[in-house]
């Protein structure tokens, strides 16, 4: 199939692109890598009648911490935040995370900002968003910018806490510190398939290996990304040595209501497997904040 007629800007400033998106509204798309909007197009899963292209814009390109954060511009792709040593050393999540998304060809044109924008609850970025409690960045042309919490942002399958005329034009992640440690597990039927569960787990441990503070956010459990907060609320403060990570597993997967069924499998095949990418998740992180060798991400395929 092809996609409905459209008509299609690329404006060569954010302020004329914000200008667009007011005049326009509902009736336009912003389009960055275009690696989810483009096959909904095509297939005809949506329909707008103008697209604003602002892959170009240069006030949208910048990776950089400064004051305990991390910020990604909305133009970056997610391969260049996957290979970027400043990414890598100040939020080491986001690292693991992305070679997990699809293909390399998907990563070299898709951005990191429409990812989270596209708030697919089977998808990496914004559960590691959610996970470390980033701040997403949007911004309008009447109202200027704001910062969401990532707590309030997902809102829905496919829908996010932005106005019509909002764009999202960066995402601010915490860098933690101490003796921290991060992972990703998932679950997925092929390399490149959407993950059919998967987990995201930061943990920081003290100087007596007790758990100071610990985030565990869970993927295509639910209609967005998920975190797990009975499970984060009953390892703060234990000693690690005393924590099952299967019963962890177990706790996150305690809280869920309406775990989704598909062709990919019944929800209490979902939840048996998010339990496991949890249980594993949390063992590598555990091992890294310890000082210990581990690998801190993976997929398995089936």
């Amino acid at each position: 199939m092809k996609s409905a007629t459209f008509e299609y800007h690329r404006p060569e400033t954010l302020a004329e692109a914000l200008a667009l998106l007011a005049e326009l509204g509902d009736e336009a798309k912003l389009l960055a890598g275009g690696q989810s909007l483009v096959p909904m197009l095509a297939l005809r899963l949506a329909y707008f009648d103008h697209l604003i292209d602002i892959a170009r814009l240069p006030e949208l390109r910048g990776i950089a911490v400064a004051d305990g954060w991390l910020r990604v511009g909305a133009g970056e792709t997610e391969a260049a935040v996957g290979r970027d040593a400043v990414v890598s050393g100040a939020v080491p999540l986001l690292t693991r995370a992305t070679p997990l998304i699809g293909h390399f060809q998907i990563r070299n044109r898709g951005t990191l900002c429409g990812s989270v924008a596209h708030a697919d609850p089977a998808g990496e970025y914004p559960t590691v968003a959610l996970t470390l409690d980033a701040e997403m960045v949007a911004a309008s042309a009447s109202g200027g910018e704001r910062t969401i919490a990532g707590a309030e942002f997902f809102t829905g399958l496919w829908s996010t806490a932005l106005e019509p005329d909002e764009m999202l034009v960066a995402v601010r992640f915490p860098v933690w510190s101490g003796r921290a440690g991060f992972a990703v597990e998932e679950f997925a039927r092929r390399s490149g398939d959407f993950a059919i569960a998967g987990a995201a787990v930061a943990v920081e441990l003290d100087g007596d290996d007790r758990v100071a503070r610990a985030a565990i956010g869970l993927l295509g459990m639910a209609s967005v990304p998920l975190r797990a907060p009975a499970a984060e609320r009953a390892v703060v403060g234990q000693r690690v040595d005393t924590l099952d990570p299967a019963e962890l597993g177990a706790l996150a997967m305690s809280e869920l209501d309406d775990v989704p069924a598909d062709l990919q499998g019944s929800a209490a095949y979902r939840t048996r497997v998010g339990a496991t990418m949890v249980t594993r998740a949390w063992t590598s992180a555990i091992k890294e904040a310890a000082g210990q060798t581990a690998g801190a991400e993976g997929a398995i395929h089936g």
